[in-house]
């Protein structure tokens, strides 16, 4: 059983959050270990097997970017992030001056215009692959995922700029 099938949604991108919390939250009171403390040793190491599989899947598919990864894993994409290298000459560049723009954040109002147009980069990304996805155009979507994790990154750089601030 995937992980759409174990919460009864679609193998989409886009699917209702607030509807995977509600079936999370009513699989997890029904799996729960606790349920089964005076069960055979079995039925108590099958709760804990389940529960832990309920909360592999609910974190997989609660983020935007797990859940992509996931979906072009069940089409037999592998992404392979740090063996697959971005070769768009575009985005090197970009990545390139998203460094030393970063290296250069000194105060608050640096911070919040870079995190400002890094979220803006980051919507596009998930816009781009949103279409990807659902044009099946799964080399594409792979590519925006590497983009994405990317932009991850470079968000918690900014997180720990961040604190330093502080």
């Amino acid at each position: 059983m995937n992980h759409f099938e174990l919460f009864d949604l679609p193998a989409a991108f886009n699917i209702d959050a607030a509807v995977l919390q509600q079936r999370y939250r009513k699989l997890q009171q029904t799996m729960h270990p606790d349920r089964f403390a005076h069960g055979t040793d079995r039925e108590k190491l099958l709760a804990v097997q389940r529960t832990a599989q309920l909360n592999d899947a609910y974190q997989t598919l609660r983020s935007p970017l797990t859940r992509a990864e996931y979906l072009l894993a069940m089409r037999g994409v592998e992404l392979a992030h740090e063996q697959t290298t971005v070769k768009d000459p575009e985005f090197l560049m970009a990545q390139m001056e998203w460094r030393e723009r970063i290296a250069t954040v000194k105060d608050w109002s640096m911070l919040e215009s870079a995190y400002k147009d890094l979220q803006e980069e980051m919507r596009d990304l998930q816009v781009a692959l949103e279409q990807f996805l659902a044009a099946g155009a799964d080399q594409d979507a792979a590519l925006t995922v590497r983009k994405l994790k990317f932009m991850h990154k470079l968000h918690q750089e900014l997180e720990r700029i961040e604190d330093r601030l502080d």
